[in-house]
């Protein structure tokens, strides 16, 4: 079993992959650390203010075993992807980040985006903050389990928000990370 302890001491930004798809569960338990549910009443493995829930989590698949290259969204209530588009965009995604090389390397990336009206409708102004707080929780959450998995991953916040919403379709969710992961180089 994996500590806490070791899982923090081994949380590192890893930005080179090897060279091969990421296993299918592996990305699930990575979904599910990130946004799954973990207690009675659809508590989430990570807090939100009022347990209002203001996070989408896609999976942009390129290379992932057993499943079809898409952009996919996470359905925390039943741990089940949904199709949102088919094929590989890992190279689109990479021209929206910059040109950074871990989003077009990696089999796979998570965007994390946030709904901000399900926090502002209660928190106002306020609730914002909170979404965001949210996200560096989920991210974190990301980082350990993927550690604990041997996967590497690295948040990343340099993107364009237009292409990214473009790429992924998606309507109401602002992009707030993307995290590539793959398995360690070494």
């Amino acid at each position: 079993m994996y500590s806490v302890e070791q899982a923090l001491a081994s949380r590192r930004s890893v930005r080179a992959f090897a060279s091969r798809p990421l296993r299918l569960t592996d990305a699930s338990q990575i979904l599910w650390a990130c946004q799954g549910i973990s207690g009675p009443g659809g508590l989430r493995t990570a807090p939100s203010a009022g347990a209002l829930y203001p996070l989408e989590v896609f999976l942009v698949s390129g290379e992932v075993e057993g499943l079809a290259p898409g952009i996919y969204r996470y359905l925390p209530a039943d741990h089940t992807l949904e199709t949102i588009r088919s094929g590989d965009f890992r190279n689109d995604l990479f021209g929206s980040a910059l040109n950074q090389t871990a989003v077009r390397d990696a089999p796979a990336t998570l965007v994390i985006a946030g709904v901000y009206d399900r926090t502002t409708g209660k928190y106002g102004e306020r609730g914002i903050r909170y979404v965001h707080m949210e996200a560096g929780h989920a991210a974190e959450n990301v980082y350990l389990q993927a550690g604990a998995l041997g996967v590497g991953t690295v948040s990343i916040g340099a993107f364009h928000d237009g292409e990214v919403q473009r790429i992924l379709l998606l309507d109401n969710e602002d992009p707030l990370y993307l995290m590539p992961v793959g398995y360690l180089p070494w």
